[in-house]
């Protein structure tokens, strides 16, 4: 993909028409414009559709928004499971457009009401942002998750480990503590989140080279070097088509897993990049 250079970053989102999504933002904030606060954080949605954004349910081709799951109400973007009877492994994935090296993500976002009857227990109040991830287009029609970097967004009541902000590696590996990582899912040292308030969770991305994962202002965990695990079938077929082992960039994805999910902002600040990664893709 052409790249861009880090200052233009800001009118590629414009040109994109990125606006925000929560319903009691501020009236100098334009609905039909971008929206780029004092601190240079940009909006990724514009508070009335999935404008910029793409779906992608396992079963389904991408650009299918299987029985509406993704929807933008009264300024809200929701996982909204009301057309379904059960769950019969349709987990889905909504997909920003932009590919991302360095940057902030930070979204706000709640569980609210029940799980989806017939979906696995450790989906309950689990939801996720996917970074680092492959584009939707390149995922096979009954894959779960793209390959990527999941941070997840858990809530307490479920079972097992519920810390908040933990990271999982779906087709892939990340060093953590010195070690190539072995295991699906890396604990964080956060609390467990109970209720349905609305909670803060940031993420800050440098290429490779650092990921930290950012609850109530403290870093819960942090780690490097994602990779695709070339143990895995699905990204071998990645690395034979030209993907590079080491992830540097990345789309993002939130993740539809079977618990209903609010969000009232999903927003990226741009960052400074090292010396010798001037550019984003």
């Amino acid at each position: 993909m052409k790249k861009i250079k880090l200052s233009a970053l800001y009118c590629a989102f414009a040109l994109t028409g990125c606006v925000g999504v929560r319903g009691d933002a501020p009236e100098s904030q334009s609905a039909s414009g971008p929206q780029l606060d004092q601190g240079g954080w940009i909006q990724l949605f514009n508070g009335k559709d999935l404008s910029g954004w793409t779906p992608k349910f396992k079963g389904y081709p991408a650009g299918v928004n299987y029985k509406n799951t993704f929807k933008v109400e009264n300024g809200i973007l929701k996982v909204d499971y009301s057309e379904y009877d059960k769950f019969d492994g349709e987990f889905g994935h909504l997909f920003w457009k932009q590919k991302l090296s360095h940057y902030r993500i930070r979204a706000e976002y709640r569980f609210v009401g029940k799980q989806l009857a017939g979906a696995p227990g450790w989906g309950f109040r689990n939801n996720g942002i996917m970074i680092f991830s492959e584009p939707p287009e390149t995922m096979e029609l009954d894959q779960d998750f793209p390959a990527s970097i999941e941070v997840q967004m858990l809530g307490g009541g479920g079972p097992g480990d519920q810390n908040n902000g933990s990271f999982c590696t779906p087709h892939t590996r990340a060093v953590f503590n010195g070690q190539l990582t072995t295991t699906h899912r890396t604990s964080a040292k956060s609390k467990v989140y109970m209720g349905d308030d609305w909670v803060t969770i940031e993420v800050e991305v440098r290429g490779g080279k650092l990921i930290k994962h950012i609850l109530d202002g403290e870093t819960v965990i942090s780690y490097s070097e994602p990779q695709l695990d070339p143990r895995d079938p699905h990204s071998r077929q990645l690395l034979e088509k030209g993907f590079p082992k080491m992830l540097e960039s990345g789309y993002i994805a939130i993740q539809a897993e079977t618990h209903p999910t609010e969000f009232r902002r999903i927003e990226i600040l741009p960052l400074e990049q090292a010396p010798g990664q001037t550019t984003l893709p």
